[in-house]
């Protein structure tokens, strides 16, 4: 399935949704275990830090049960070279957060290697916290001889706050193919205009040009000595390739007896070749930035995608975060299948190529569709249901998410009415249990009025009684300065109703949206190499 996000742990979507040797293209930026909380942070009306920030994810491993289980698929796994190799790390590290953050990725890595395609290609973006020692588990899984590339990408600029090393300011991407006969397109970029200035000196009818030598550095090639234009040298070019160019004004002789030179013309060139040092691409800013911890920028991945994928090609990336891989996938034309344990990557993704790519048509596959799912989700992880449930209003989840806090605020929307006016305020309140009453309302119509917010939205997954909904309606009407129409300032809306769409919250809003959530911006057409100037 392709065009695809999937909700859960990668090592299980891999095993049981995709095909062997199915996939041309797999970008993968796991966590680092660089032992640090990554916090998501939303917009917020008036420029400020967003209060709904949250945790995204904890990049931290321990050892302990599942570790200790996922060791033992290695083990069993038939890949001697692999199980003897994390045999050898396990006796080196110990029983730790490494040694487990490691036991992980070689799952993982394995599942991966078993779905690209022959020719195809694997690049595991990282950092020093454990760069050095997934290009040991890389070199297992895939193979020494595979091996291609170590990217060094300048992510930004040097901080001065480092006293005793070198400021770091890189990442590293590891670079592997599956087989000798793999895809690869090389990659340029812009000549910078004072190159183009000083190489190209001169012009003529076709545009400028430079000249080059011909004169081949391999002084014992008999079949390419020679006599030409009374010289005889060893040349670069066969003879009838030389007298070619000569009709064709591509050679050059200063004078009689001088060594020619040929026109290479600016035209002609590619632009300049992109090495294994990537300085030219930008860490994430402005109008693209989503507030999504460690996003990359899209030039990034769409020079990954340009390099090692045709167009119908189909690109995988099994932690995919805010959606990166995948909006560069769609923006040049491949499919692509995207994997994250949480339900807020997810609905971030999903908004994002539905704002990117008005139209798209992709496939959510994990999430809960019915009601019957939407209780099994809040049985098993009420955050990720909350979370879930707050993307059925297009609410941002907040901050309050750790285990035993609770400020009766699950959500918060941001809607504007007036250009310039401050924006109003909505709470959202999710209840995933099995029992509702008037007393749940009477706290929201309490939060309300403590965080001065306009409207408040019950969402339950219970059905609501009557007896709550005479609550509601005591709680008044929020009237809009605009448009003069009044709206429940408590509204209850089941899950069930969203799900189904036949309830929808109640709000006016000049922004659609634009307040609550960042938007990306919308793709026009596909993306092309840009001309030099």
């Amino acid at each position: 399935m392709t065009n695809c996000l999937y909700f859960g742990d990668n090592l299980d979507i891999l095993r049981e949704h995709i095909k062997d040797e199915s996939v041309d293209l797999i970008y993968l930026d796991p966590p680092f275990n660089s032992a640090r909380d990554h916090n998501i942070l939303f917009a917020s009306p008036g420029g400020g830090q967003s209060e709904a920030q949250i945790v995204a994810f904890k990049d931290s491993w321990q050892w302990g049960e599942q570790a200790e289980r996922e060791y033992g698929e290695i083990l069993r796994s038939g890949n001697v070279r692999v199980a003897e190799m994390m045999q050898a790390l396990r006796k080196y590290l110990g029983e730790n957060d490494m040694m487990a953050y490691l036991v992980m990725m070689a799952n993982r890595l394995l599942e991966l290697h078993r779905v690209l395609k022959p020719t195809g290609s694997l690049y595991l973006h990282c950092d020093p916290t454990a760069s050095h020692y997934l290009k040991i588990v890389l070199d297992g899984v895939l193979g020494v001889r595979n091996y291609r590339n170590e990217l060094i990408w300048k992510r930004s600029n040097p901080k001065s706050h480092a006293f005793r090393n070198f400021p770091a300011c890189t990442d590293t991407i590891l670079r592997y193919t599956k087989t000798d006969d793999y895809f690869y397109r090389q990659p340029h970029e812009t000549h910078d205009r004072e190159y183009v200035e000083s190489a190209y000196r001169y012009s003529d009818e076709h545009g400028p040009y430079r000249l080059l030598p011909l004169l081949n550095p391999n002084d014992k090639r008999p079949n390419l000595t020679y006599e030409f234009l009374g010289v005889t040298r060893v040349w670069r070019w066969t003879r009838e390739r030389m007298e070619k160019a000569w009709e064709e004004g591509r050679i050059v002789q200063s004078k009689p007896g001088a060594v020619p030179q040929y026109k290479k013309y600016l035209n002609d060139s590619l632009g300049k070749t992109v090495t294994n040092c990537w300085t030219d691409i930008q860490q994430v800013s402005g109008n693209e930035a989503l507030g999504y911890p460690t996003q990359k920028p899209l030039a990034l991945l769409e020079r990954i995608v340009q390099a090692s994928s045709n167009e119908g090609g189909v690109v995988l990336d099994p932690f995919c975060g805010c959606g990166t891989a995948v909006h560069a996938a769609q923006k040049l034309e491949r499919q692509w299948i995207g994997i994250d344990i949480t339900h807020l990557a997810i609905a971030l993704i999903e908004k994002r190529m539905k704002d990117a790519f008005p139209g798209i048509a992709l496939d959510v596959r994990g999430t809960p569709k019915d009601i019957d799912g939407a209780r099994d989700l809040a049985e098993r992880d009420k955050y990720q249901f909350q979370w879930w449930a707050c993307s059925l209003v297009n609410a941002q989840p907040w901050q309050g998410k750790k285990k035993g806090a609770d400020s009766g605020i699950d959500g918060l929307i941001y809607f504007q009415e007036e250009p310039k006016k401050l924006p109003g305020k909505i709470v959202v309140s999710v209840k995933g249990g099995k029992n509702v009453g008037v007393a749940m309302l009477r706290d929201l119509a309490a939060v309300i009025e403590r965080e001065e917010a306009e409207i408040g939205l019950f969402v339950t997954l219970a059905l609501p009684t009557k007896p709550m909904r005479d609550e509601a309606v005591k709680a008044g009407y929020y009237e809009s300065p605009v448009t003069g129409k009044a709206y429940p300032r408590v509204q209850i809306l089941t899950v069930a109703g969203l799900l189904e769409g036949s309830e929808r919250p109640e709000y006016p809003d000049l922004s659609q949206g634009g307040m609550t959530f960042k938007k990306a911006k919308r793709e026009e057409k596909k993306a092309d190499q840009k001309p030099l100037f």
